[in-house]
């Protein structure tokens, strides 16, 4: 498993990056502004235009540092990688799955799963938590969409049918999710998903979260030898790190959704945080983006207990586990699994460690 260092976020626009002996080295107008060992990064994500050296590049595919390249405002842009590492066989089995539509569908069905399962509970835990400040009924209502969807995930055979039903239970999900927030209603509110470009604080925090939480599963995989690029739901296209969307699936409204609302409700962020273009377009300010990274960072190193493998892990490695059990399951490394339905007719997924054969998604409660 890989060690979960520091990973480096360059926020100044006009930074360029170089390498001095072992050092990455922030400048500004050909001036110092910090240096930093390489030997204790796993990545650098740097928010700027100004680039990085040949030199440094090279130097981070030699270490296996992940190098990645954003715009200002967050958009992803380019990732510097070295020679390919991994098992031959392990990608020739992912693009062999990829390519097989019932297999693709059997490893997204349970991804979608755990979106469902995770969406569910981030509603559950607001109306216990908050019973007396929202709707319960209507909270509710959107929990009961969502399980009833569960049984159609589990038995899909179709991809285009799966996406059908993700939708619905995103939709049940995003109905509610302006309930969710607490405080500031006036400026921090949700309506619906405006991505290109966001067009209130709320969606610009959910996709700048994503951006990060898609750099971080997309290193992941490659980490275990997979190709971030090859998808199972989300199929190919030049340029999209398609089976880093599919792993992000089930860790964004655990993981990212449950951060910018914790942002919001806990005054973390607030409006001046935010700058509003003549194009109608909404986006972190420095300052914004600099807070909201912060707390990123932190919440990266809280712990919790995995699901599956029952184990104390921060939330910064959970992307390197599914990434791992992701290849395991490819490799077939796992024996048989039982589904277990519970009284009451509810489907829950139990994976027994020692009875498995499915890819065992992240189901956070």
């Amino acid at each position: 498993m890989k060690k979960l260092l520091n990973t480096l976020f360059v926020t100044t626009e006009d930074a360029y990056l170089s390498l001095d002996g072992e050092n990455v080295v922030v400048n500004r107008e050909k001036q110092e502004l910090a240096r930093f060992p390489l030997h204790t990064l796993s990545g650098i994500i740097a928010f700027t235009y100004a680039g990085a050296s040949p030199a440094l590049m090279g130097a981070c595919a030699k270490r296996d540092i992940a190098l990645s390249f954003c715009t200002p405002r967050g958009r992803f842009l380019a990732r510097c990688v070295g020679e390919t590492t991994g098992n031959v066989l392990l990608r020739r089995m992912q693009y062999r799955a990829a390519d097989d539509p019932f297999q693709s569908c059997r490893i997204a069905r349970n991804m979608i799963f755990g979106k469902l399962h995770n969406a569910r509970w981030s509603i559950e835990r607001t109306k216990r938590d908050h019973g007396l400040r929202v709707d319960v009924d209507k909270l509710q209502a959107s929990i009961d969409r969502i399980k009833g969807l569960y049984p159609l995930v589990m038995e899909e055979i179709s991809l285009d049918s799966l996406r059908g039903e993700e939708g619905a239970g995103a939709q049940a999900y995003f109905d509610v999710f302006d309930d969710m927030i607490l405080r500031s209603k006036d400026e921090f509110y949700y309506r619906t998903r405006s991505r290109r470009p966001p067009l209130d604080n709320v969606n610009a925090m959910l996709s700048f979260a994503y951006s990060l939480l898609g750099n971080d599963c997309a290193s992941a995989l490659e980490s275990v030898g997979l190709d971030a690029y090859v998808g199972f739901m989300h199929r190919d296209r030049p340029g999209r790190t398609s089976l880093a969307l599919d792993l992000m699936e089930e860790l964004r409204p655990c993981f990212a959704d449950r951060f910018v609302l914790s942002l919001i409700n806990n005054r973390v962020i607030t409006p001046s945080d935010f700058e509003h273009t003549d194009s109608g377009a909404v986006l972190l300010t420095d300052n914004g983006r600099k807070a909201f990274l912060k707390a990123w960072q932190e919440r990266k190193r809280d712990v919790i207990t995995h699901p599956y493998l029952k184990e104390k892990l921060s939330w910064g490695l959970v992307p390197y586990v599914q990434a791992l059990l992701l290849a395991r399951y490819l490799r077939d490394d796992f024996p048989r699994c039982r589904w277990r339905w519970p009284a009451g007719g509810l489907l829950l997924a139990r994976y027994l460690r020692d009875d498995l054969d499915e890819y065992p998604p992240f189901l956070w409660k």
